[in-house]
């Protein structure tokens, strides 16, 4: 949770808290004594400057383009080395006065000045149209200068130019994995980590996913369903999340958390996509096999392990309902092929399963965004299943009657089974 978001929170709870009586005055004010101080949102003065230095940025680059042609090539190197040392003092001024945001902002232009002349030196020279090359060589630039400065913004850049990086290989050479990527990837993991920033780990979580896209698609053409090799990765991602955020470091509950979030979401969509693309309401491929590359088995069956590993030693209950939901998605994957001759319901009733398994278990661990996911699973895999494009829809509606039903049921038998403080 957010601290400003904490704070506000945790003030009014102990106002109401010393008003019930429950606390005496001098227990909050010492509570609140001992909290230390919030640090300095982005006011509108930091938020005009930040519009303001990209603009200028815009123009210098916009300036540069236009009269490129006309300018000597000592010149134009000279022009971009410039706009490098210009922005690095600039930035190092900032974080010398205390105005971190706007240092970042200098940092983050000072990589896009360089990937820039990345692309502007390339062409000036003639060099090798190697564009996915270039990419990794401005990734490898904007980590180094997110490594030294700590700048959140030139980390965004590195992973953005890492992704189109890797989606270029992956589309140049299909039948090899990519793996380069999960190295770089880990070391964004690991500045997120050492920064203890949010803000990195959820950049690094949104990194894992093209990747993932990318691989997965490019498997269509083997005959491999992409929405399970997709749901391999959520898995996992989830797993892992659950995992880390398990580890008594608070660096790596915050990393964890995030990457847990993100997992959950991630899975309710490869659950919606597996309904809405094997059933061809979205045709991907021409196959009717549903297999499944070993390696993405793999990943999947950790995730789940990964799950169960976090469930055991934070003795949560929800988090085992967690890593059933990561089973359940993976395990519609074997369901669909058994049911080649008619529709797949047990794979349809496990997709159901595993989203109110994620649903609960968010409640039981009170993680919201796990809730959230879950609950947007739920309502893709129903509409997946309605509008399907084969079979009948009076037997669907009455499959998804019985499966309220069932969910009224079992309702019914968790609010006797439970103690009333639990529900």
């Amino acid at each position: 949770m957010f601290d400003k978001t904490y704070r506000q929170r945790l003030e009014a709870d102990l106002a109401q808290w010393e008003a019930d009586g429950v606390i005496a005055p001098a227990a909050a004010a010492s509570i609140r004594h001992a909290l230390p101080p919030l640090s300095p949102g982005i006011n509108i003065a930091v938020v005009v400057g930040i519009v303001g230095g990209l603009l200028i940025a815009a123009a210098f680059l916009a300036f540069v383009a236009a009269h490129w042609t006309e300018i000597a090539r000592l010149l134009r190197f000279s022009i971009l080395l410039a706009g490098m040392v210009v922005s690095g003092g600039l930035g190092a001024w900032f974080a010398a006065t205390g105005r971190d945001v706007l240092a970042d902002l200098c940092a983050s232009i000072g990589v896009i000045i360089f990937g820039a002349g990345i692309a502007l030196v390339g062409q000036m020279y003639h060099l090798g149209d190697d564009f996915a090359g270039g990419m990794l060589l401005w990734s490898s630039g904007a980590f180094a200068a997110a490594a030294l400065t700590g700048s959140r913004g030139a980390l965004a850049v590195a992973l953005v130019a890492a992704c189109i990086w890797t989606c270029m290989r992956v589309y140049d050479a299909p039948d090899n994995l990519h793996l380069p990527f999960v190295l770089v990837w880990l070391i964004a993991a690991a500045l997120a980590f050492a920064w203890n920033s949010r803000v990195a780990a959820h950049l690094v979580a949104l990194a894992a996913i093209p990747w993932w896209v990318a691989t997965s698609l490019r498997f269509d053409f083997h005959g491999d369903q992409p929405s399970f090799v997709l749901a391999n990765g959520a898995a996992l991602l989830f797993g892992a999340g659950l995992a880390i955020s398990a580890a008594p470091s608070p660096r790596a509950q915050r990393l964890g958390s995030v990457l847990s979030i993100y997992g959950a979401f991630s899975l309710a969509v490869a659950a919606f996509l597996e309904v809405t693309t094997v059933d061809d309401l979205v045709r991907l491929r021409t196959d009717t096999t549903a297999a499944q590359p070993p390696w993405a088995v793999v990943c999947g069956v950790a995730g789940v392990a990964l799950a169960l590993a976090s469930a055991g030693l934070t003795r949560r209950s929800g988090e085992i309902l967690a890593a059933c939901a990561i089973g359940l998605v993976l395990l519609a994957a074997p369901l669909w092929p058994a049911s080649a001759g008619g529709e797949p319901w047990f794979a349809y009733a496990a997709l159901l399963c595993a989203m109110l398994c994620l649903v609960v278990s968010g409640v039981l661990d009170d993680v919201r965004p796990r809730i959230a996911a879950g609950w947007l699973g739920i309502g893709g895999v129903i509409a997946g299943i309605t509008w399907a494009v084969k079979g009948s829809l009076l037997r669907r509606s009455v499959f998804l009657a019985v499966s309220g039903i069932i969910a009224v049921v079992f309702a019914s038998v968790l609010n006797r089974l439970l103690p009333r403080a639990a529900r």
